[in-house]
């Protein structure tokens, strides 16, 4: 195909594309099937559109900036963490592997003989694109009913957090270089297995390191030295690729790097996310995640209709079952507080899961046919599950069971009610404050306000510590009247929130030194002007998120 034709073909696609969105939009469908169906127009229905190399280059970028995108919006990492020792981890872990081992009786002819001829490895790989769940989705839905700071909320996003990073991690070992699609793990030693993990997990923990740490203080340093326009997209978007580079080199597929790479930036300062979001959202939003998308509806066909009717019934509700096996078993087993809601939110599917099966058909590890039948599979999921998750928080009864801790919110979560807001257009500076003379007795009978675990003291007027309620009680109540806040205040010099600070950086801050309120002090003249407690960040999280002035 020559250039001008490609250019055609690009141009046809994310024209029509966005038209399509504009068009399905209006009936509450989501724009990835506006794509989806703009390919399968330009291709399988008029033939006005064919892949060539060219549009494969294109859309194999789209593909990395994708993931990257979920990473950096939607993976915590942080969250995944904290809950690993949890029941929520262990109800997660329990529906991932009751999930996938469902899934491979099908993609393996282990006890069906469907007749795919999968390796060992490509099997694992589309049973555990089968075992994911969307975390976009469940957001989306939290965000629309309201759910953000309670018991419920936040157990559904965890336990989607965790179940999708392991799904994740099998996925991307599975279709790595060293145990790909040519490779049998049936013929493969476990020493060779045990250095292809290690490979991965190294590569993986330098990548974190670097991206977390050092890149984001290089970043917010070359942007005071260097007055260069849209710095951060620059950096950031060339990082992205040698990421991949390394990524491939190390055994992990490009896009699973670029989800990494996009997860270990989540905590990027607000400052620099807004210079690298415009650019990089629109030329994603704009050209690569249309295209990406479109070329799953060139992709399209209707191949599977010559698939044998039990292929057909087995790859469509087999790993139907497992899932909905696998997340009921996962939440009761566990004894979650709410079971039927976060199993709900781990039936989850969404389109990471199209974009994953592409990678799989280009790669040659399935075909047209299976590709096309489980594109429509989770088509299905995306217009269904939301409502499911829907019905299952609203029976719940958990509503009374909600956080005032910012610190039980994920991170990734937070960040859905928190954009451009800074410090002063949310601080009460007529707020009173504890003087470090009163006395502890005195505190506990008239300062303390409910869910808040941490205060600050000032010294006429300027900021003198932080007083943790927790430690009052390693102080003898019998003390407690002649004891005075100066004496068990805490000192802090750093970390400290400016008025102009955005208040999701500041939020972070708190998060990474363990606090839970910070002084605020004028850029200006240094002065104390008041305090910001996560308890009240999360609150307006909520008030945002349910449509009220802030």
């Amino acid at each position: 195909m020559e250039l001008h034709e490609s250019l055609f073909a690009i141009g046809a696609m994310i024209v029509i594309a966005k038209l399509l969105e504009g068009i399905f939009k209006r009936y509450g469908l989501n724009s990835i099937i506006a794509y989806v169906a703009a390919g399968i127009l330009l291709g399988p229905v008029t033939g006005i559109v064919e892949t060539s190399k060219e549009i494969e280059f294109i859309l194999s970028i789209g593909i990395f900036i994708f993931f990257f995108l979920i990473g950096l919006e939607e993976l915590d990492i942080g969250g995944f963490l904290s809950a690993m020792r949890g029941r929520l981890f262990f109800a997660s872990l329990l529906c991932v592997a009751i999930s996938l081992l469902v899934s491979l009786a099908v993609t393996t002819d282990t006890f069906f003989e469907l007749g795919l001829n999968l390796s060992f490895t490509e099997a694992l790989a589309l049973a555990g694109i089968l075992s994911l769940s969307s975390l976009g989705v469940v957001a989306k839905v939290l965000v629309d009913e309201g759910r953000l700071r309670e018991t419920v909320g936040v157990q559904m996003f965890t336990a989607v957090i965790i179940a999708e990073l392991i799904a994740l991690f099998v996925v991307g070992f599975a279709i790595s270089e060293h145990g790909g699609a040519e490779a049998d793990l049936h013929e493969t030693d476990l020493t060779s297995v045990a250095i292809v993990i290690g490979e991965i997990l190294l590569f993986a923990t330098a990548t974190w390191f670097v991206s977390a740490t050092i890149l984001p203080k290089l970043i917010v340093l070359l942007h005071r030295v260097l007055d260069v326009p849209h710095l951060s997209f620059g950096l950031l978007l060339g990082g992205l690729f040698l990421v991949v580079v390394g990524a491939e080199g190390a055994g992990l597929h490009g896009s699973l790097g670029a989800l990494l790479f996009g997860a270990a930036l989540s905590t990027l300062p607000y400052q620099v996310r807004r210079d690298l979001m415009p650019g990089l959202r629109g030329s994603a939003e704009g050209l690569f995640v249309p295209l990406f998308f479109a070329s799953a509806g060139l992709n399209l066909t209707f191949d599977f209709l010559s698939l044998p009717v039990a292929t057909i019934l087995l790859l469509v509700f087999v790993p139907l079952a497992g899932k909905f096996l696998a997340a009921f078993a996962g939440a009761y087993i566990t004894r979650l507080d709410a079971p039927l809601a976060v199993a709900a939110g781990l039936m989850a599917k969404g389109v990471a899961e199209i974009a994953l099966l592409l990678v799989l058909v280009h790669s040659g590890a399935i075909g047209t046919g299976v590709f096309s039948l489980l594109v429509l599979v989770m088509f299905a999921y995306i217009l269904l599950t939301p409502i499911g998750i829907t019905f299952a928080l609203r029976r719940s009864d958990q509503r009374e069971g909600i956080y005032v801790n910012g610190s039980s919110i994920p991170p990734s979560l937070v960040r859905f009610g928190l954009e451009g807001i800074r410090v002063r257009d949310v601080l009460d500076t007529s707020r009173s404050h504890p003087e470090q003379s009163v006395t502890v007795q005195n505190f506990v009978d008239n300062w303390l306000l409910t869910g808040q675990q941490e205060y600050i003291v000032v010294n006429q007027g300027e900021f003198a510590g932080i007083v943790s309620v927790p430690l009052l009680r390693y102080l003898p109540h019998t003390e407690w009247a002649s004891t005075t806040l100066g004496s068990i205040a805490r000192e802090l010099e750093e970390p400290r929130a400016s008025s102009d600070d955005y208040v999701e950086d500041v939020l972070q801050r708190m998060t990474d030194h363990s606090i839970s309120v910070l002084p605020v002090i004028n850029p200006e003249t240094d002065e104390f002007i008041g305090s910001i407690a996560s308890s009240e960040i999360v609150e307006m999280i909520v008030l945002t998120a349910q449509g009220h002035e802030v």
